[in-house]
């Protein structure tokens, strides 16, 4: 047999299994999953196979599974990330989620030889997974249990090898908090309660070292299409394609853009001085990496002078993660090297200022800001999309921790740290800290507001529209109703938590003119009538479906093969000599080149539909029920009350129209192939995306 008849290309065909009850550690092969590309489909459909409804998130029976897909580490830009899947521990019923880290951890699985790893069973003492290439092992954890982060990273990378990525929990997963995570290379994390559920089998962490190498079938192709892709299409940060300043070389610019370089704005604390981000340009490959200035898009001007420089995920030329060194925060939450991006890099500034009528800005806002990130990151805590940082505030502000917490508790805190007259950021590290110990009343703020709402009775919050909560089994919105009407709320209902869609949101913000944007809507989505303006929607129709289908569909895509939907897909880009269009073939092109499967991007949709159905097959199983429309996308009420004097389909407003909303929700049913009235799969659907096994199982179970 010749060599390349034995080489798996994109795939290293190899999944690894841990049994943390019974130490026994296995191999299986990739190729039962390969229909459903990797990563995310990977991932869910092991959790199908294996994991049955009812099962408790934390028992010895749940599993975490983290997945790559064959463009990972393939030399491939924006190939880096990681899918979990696993139970939710913060959502009504438990049902399947997915979570997802950037940084190192699946650049380094994947050249370590495997395309997916099963954690199951329950330990009975601390241990970590370490996976170097194919061998792996279940280490003791004695000495890094209780440590946060960190240290806990610090201390495996000394122990296994500073050429490992460390993926581990702190405190607050330890602990078995709901909201908690995993966090590999400092900043990129993995939620929705998954550190939890490794705090219960006793997982402190898997370190993983990879020195191989991922097989391609044309090498040359991949090398082309890349720099095709760097030189041509790719924008910046939500691939936002025109600078946010006025420049010599852009025929337009928008203020709210992410390509946020321009001569003056620097990177002012690099090691060996500033370094001016400039006016890169597209063409030029070796600037793409300035262009987006995140620190000061996120935390304002006031962050340039901490800026030590933009970092990223594996294979990422864009660089959205601030490296930031703000001495005070040595003092207010134990470093001074900080930083994440969007969400995780502003708790404060901008999802609790406003609430609790804190008067900070600049300097003092990064100081609270950095402050408040640290201390989560190390911790090990989950923000659930900002929610935990608007419940705060808001419990604090309404007075409903003094109604609930006892005396003696309530009085534990420093609150005076939130009013203007004594602020003191240090209050944030008070609370979270007690939050990540989950002993108390106050840590019940981080089982989310389905348990919280109803434990203090304040069931109005779900229904106010300051606290964005979007739907009642316990998420809150990600580029909802503010993103395209009716796209972005349907699309906020499809998942078991907030969607982290980001293929629309990117549109929207990527600065063209509204004419170029309505070309490209009709090229894309069939009419220009698929998109409206910021606030200004018009009633439901065939193209806003097809919209969100594409949505929801390219980003499961992107979470299978993995790529990063922060950027990807490719809509549109920044050269005038392509008449700002981008590329939606570049995910099959790469594709075909890394596997050598020939692919179409019409196929690739189909399989990443078919992930998407898979899900909401297993979400059927878990409810059990069908009625996913009354029973699961169940949006909350605000959408419909706010902006009480502007009737829905009115300039100056994005509230929904009920009835609207409900014929929004069948159309995109029926793009998938589900039953328009109830929203489940139906038999015909599961036969075209080839998952007879699964309608099987549903039809034995009365619910097809």
């Amino acid at each position: 047999m010749a060599k390349e008849d034995s080489v798996s290309f994109g795939w290293a065909g190899k999944i690894a299994r841990v049994n943390l009850s019974t130490g026994v550690i296995s191999t299986e092969s990739t190729d039962p999953y390969k229909q459903y590309i990797g990563g995310m489909g990977i991932a869910n459909k092991i959790m199908y196979d294996e994991v049955p409804a009812g099962t408790d998130p934390l028992s010895p029976e749940s599993k975490v599974i983290f997945a790559v897909g064959p463009l990972t580490a393939s030399g491939v830009p924006l190939a880096g990330r990681t899918t979990l899947a696993h139970l939710s521990t913060f959502t009504k019923d438990h049902l399947v989620v997915d979570s997802h880290m950037g940084g190192m951890f699946g650049a380094k699985l994947k050249l370590a030889g495997w395309d997916a790893l099963i954690i199951e069973g329950q330990s009975d003492k601390p241990v970590f997974v370490k996976i170097i290439d194919g061998d792996i092992t279940i280490e003791s954890a004695d000495d890094v249990w209780g440590l946060g982060t960190r240290a806990a990273t610090e201390a495996l990378n000394t122990l296994v090898s500073n050429r490992a990525c460390v993926a581990t929990i702190g405190p607050a997963g330890e602990n078995q908090l709901p909201y908690s995570n995993i966090i590999n290379s400092r900043n990129h994390s993995a939620g929705a309660g998954v550190g939890a559920i490794l705090g219960s089998k006793k997982c402190k962490a898997v370190v993983v070292e990879g020195n191989g190498s991922v097989y391609v079938k044309d090498p040359e192709a991949i090398a082309e299409l890349s720099d095709y892709m760097l030189s041509d299409v790719i924008g910046s940060n939500n691939n936002h394609v025109v600078p946010s300043t006025q420049q010599e070389w852009a025929e337009f610019y928008d203020e709210g853009s992410r390509w946020t370089a321009r001569d003056g704005l620097t990177w002012a604390l690099a090691e060996d001085g500033p370094i001016n981000t400039g006016e890169p340009k597209p063409g030029e490959l070796n600037t793409v990496g300035y262009r987006c200035m995140k620190s000061t898009k996120d935390l304002g001007p006031a962050a340039e002078k901490y800026t030590v420089k933009m970092n990223g995920c594996h294979s990422c030329p864009i660089h959205c993660y601030s490296d930031l060194r703000v001495e005070a925060a040595e003092g207010t939450a134990g470093f001074e090297t900080v930083g994440n991006t969007c969400a995780a890099n502003f708790p404060v500034s901008v999802y609790m200022k406003k609430i609790l009528g804190l008067d900070i800005a600049d300097d003092e806002s990064v100081l609270w800001d950095m402050t408040t990130q640290a201390t989560m990151d190390n911790l090990g805590l989950w923000c659930n999309y900002a929610q935990l940082y608007r419940d705060i505030a808001h419990c604090y502000r309404a007075g409903v921790f003094e109604k609930n917490l006892p005396a003696e508790e309530y009085a534990s805190i420093n609150w005076a740290g939130f009013e203007n007259d004594s602020k003191d950021p240090t209050v944030m590290v008070e609370i979270l800290t007690k939050i990540s110990q989950n002993d108390s009343e106050l840590s019940k703020i981080a089982y989310g507001p389905l348990v919280w709402c109803e434990r203090w009775n304040d069931q109005e919050w779900f229904d106010t529209a300051t606290s964005t909560l979007i739907n009642y089994r316990g998420w809150p919105v990600h580029h909802a109703i503010e993103c395209f009407g009716q796209v972005g709320a349907v699309y906020n209902m499809m998942f078991n938590r907030d969607d982290m869609i980001h293929s629309a949101v990117n549109f929207q913000g990527c600065g063209l003119p509204w004419e170029i944007k309505q070309q490209i809507a009709k090229e894309v989505w069939g009419s220009e009538t698929a998109i409206d303006q910021n606030k200004n929607y018009t009633p439901m129709n065939e193209y806003k479906a097809k919209f969100c289908w594409w949505s929801i569909v390219t980003d499961v895509l992107h979470d299978c093969l993995t790529l990063c939907n922060w950027v990807w897909p490719m809509t549109m880009s920044p050269s005038k000599s392509r008449d700002y269009r981008g590329d939606l073939d570049l995910e099959a092109k790469f594709y075909t080149a890394v596997t050598g499967e020939e692919m179409t991007r019409d196929e690739l949709y189909k399989r990443a539909a078919s992930v998407m159905t898979l899900q909401r097959a297993n979400t059927v199983r878990g409810m059990g029920t069908t009625d996913m429309r009354n029973e699961h996308d169940t949006i909350t009420e605000w959408v419909f009350t706010k902006d009480p004097d502007i009737q829905p389909f009115t300039a100056g407003t994005d509230k929904m129209e009920r009835e609207d909303f409900q014929t929004a929700l069948g159309m995109v049913y029926k793009e998938f192939g589900w039953d328009e009235k109830t929203g489940a799969p139906t038999a015909a659907c599961l036969d075209d995306y080839g998952m007879g096994d699964v309608k099987d199982e549903l039809a034995s179970l009365n619910l097809l």
